[in-house]
């Protein structure tokens, strides 16, 4: 059986103000012709279809292209992520057309969608995600008085144990599962706010999504931790032949059995990303339940890029190289130089975020009380000393000199 694995689509996603609709039309596009043209039996979308709970109209306009399109070819099965509404989602998923399967309810995550083929059934099952404070009550086992553990780890734990009782009935299919989740190869662990999340991003892509020892993150993907803890140990999803996750962007698999991956989104939705190959997960499933698999690279409608030089050096051709790259800029000269953002936007049209990080700046001053007795003079020099990065220049201190001798002068003639 060929699976396309996909998630993270972000509709309505916007970056730096830039809006992603056209974009992600064209993945749209692109995903429909893959399916097509790869023969594709089934596609999992796992989870984050929608940037947001309450998606605009355009992008549910999206959404309804997207699943027309690919049932056209194959068998469809959506399960919500985090960022997503499961009960917006699932809405009339009783009433969607013959192939398309809307897995966003608890109840039915032990209930496969079961898909045919040559060499046998596989049971697809979706699990939306699971917020621990939501579910750890009703995922508790039958009959137990107290919830489950206010944890990831625990609720996905529940969740697939139902799915495994439910397959032990079920000798002889394939399995596959659909999450939405962040799944590490250890076990799950306290994890403290990233001061650098984007110096890891970088280090990991350096290295290979292969091959990186830790999950790749970006600092676009929204924080689900509870308790200080938001992982889930790769055990949890024993005895199933492939786990289709969602959640992270970066293209990865978790351990290094390839069982167990993450398709990364379509589309680089902060700078953290610019290093990453984003593309879609084509699975073979082979009879005896081996994965193979191939990552076909997704449309780049604009590379992401980052600058750090002085403006001069910005603006003398050497970097004209990333004139048409979406820019991240740093200047660094020590002094905040005249229309910075204005300089920097004229010539580099796409830049999207620009910085000033001086190199070699005065130290700023050390804070202290201003008072009746301190002199204005020194009070206005070491603003600008904070402000600008460099000392104020004697043209600066006489008009202060003089703007502070007039309103003396002002306040002496009242």
């Amino acid at each position: 059986m060929r699976i396309l694995h996909t998630s993270d689509w972000h509709l309505g996603r916007t970056l730096h103000g830039v809006d992603l609709h056209e974009h992600q039309q064209a993945f749209v596009d692109h995903l429909v012709g893959l399916v097509a043209d790869r023969s594709i039996d089934v596609v999992v979308v796992a989870g984050d279809v929608y940037d947001r709970a309450v998606p605009a109209v355009p992008s549910v306009r999206l959404l309804g292209r997207a699943l027309a399109g690919l049932t056209e070819h194959a068998t469809v099965i959506v399960t919500p992520g985090n960022h997503d509404s499961a009960v917006r989602l699932g809405f009339a998923a009783e009433l969607m057309r013959p192939g398309l399967h809307l897995r966003a309810s608890v109840d039915l995550l032990d209930e496969p969608v079961v898909v045919g083929d040559p060499d046998g059934p596989v049971a697809f099952y979706g699990l939306p995600y699971l917020d621990p404070d939501s579910v750890r009550r009703s995922l508790a086992p039958g009959g137990a008085d107290e919830p489950l553990a206010r944890s990831h780890a625990a609720v996905v734990g529940a969740a697939m144990q139902r799915v495994r009782d439910d397959l032990a009935g079920r000798p002889g299919t394939r399995s596959v599962v659909v999450a939405h989740a962040f799944v590490v190869a250890g076990p799950a662990a306290d994890r403290e706010p990233d001061a650098d999340a984007e110096a890891t991003v970088e280090a990991d892509a350096a290295v290979g999504a292969d091959d990186a020892t830790a999950p790749e993150r970006s600092e676009s993907e929204r924080d689900i931790r509870v308790g200080g803890v938001d992982s889930v140990p790769s055990t949890v999803f024993d005895g199933v032949d492939y786990v289709a996750l969602g959640h992270l962007h970066g293209a990865q698999r978790v351990g290094p059995s390839g069982r167990l991956r993450y398709s990364g989104s379509p589309l680089a939705f902060s700078f953290g990303e610019r290093n990453q190959v984003k593309s879609s997960t084509i699975v073979e499933l082979a009879a005896d339940g081996s994965v193979s698999v191939d990552l076909v690279p997704a449309p780049v409608p604009r590379r992401l890029a980052e600058v750090t030089d002085t403006l001069d050096a910005l603006l003398d051709g050497r970097h004209d190289d990333l004139r048409d790259a979406w820019l991240r800029v740093f200047v660094t000269d020590p002094v905040h130089p005249e229309r910075l953002y204005t300089r920097v936007a004229e010539h580099f049209p796409h830049a999207l975020a620009i910085h000033h990080t001086p190199v070699g700046a005065v130290d700023a001053p050390a804070l202290a009380a201003v008072t009746a007795e301190s002199d204005p003079i020194e009070v206005a020099a070491e603003f600008v000393a904070f402000a600008s990065g460099g000392a104020a220049s004697e043209t600066e201190l006489a008009v202060v000199r003089g703007a502070y001798e007039a309103a003396r002068a002002s306040e002496a003639g009242e």
